[in-house]
């Protein structure tokens, strides 16, 4: 059985560079936590910016809504 994997996309808002990651939940929860906002690293420019995690990662709005489960 394989994991399941979310995708994260977003948009640099200095250069317009689009961003995409894939995780699993634990990496995802590792790595960004449970907030509304995901930090990103523009590859391109190297500017550290937030995206709203609801619009960067609609699947893990969907599917896993923790603040919902665990409150």
């Amino acid at each position: 059985m394989t994991k399941k994997r979310y995708r994260i996309q977003s948009a640099c808002p200095q250069c317009g560079c689009s961003f995409a990651q894939v995780m699993s939940k634990e990496e995802l929860l590792e790595k960004h936590g449970d907030t509304p906002n995901i930090e990103l690293e523009c590859g391109e420019c190297m500017l550290k910016f937030q995206a709203d995690r609801k619009s960067a990662c609609p699947e893990w709005d969907d599917e896993c809504r923790l603040n919902e489960k665990n409150g």
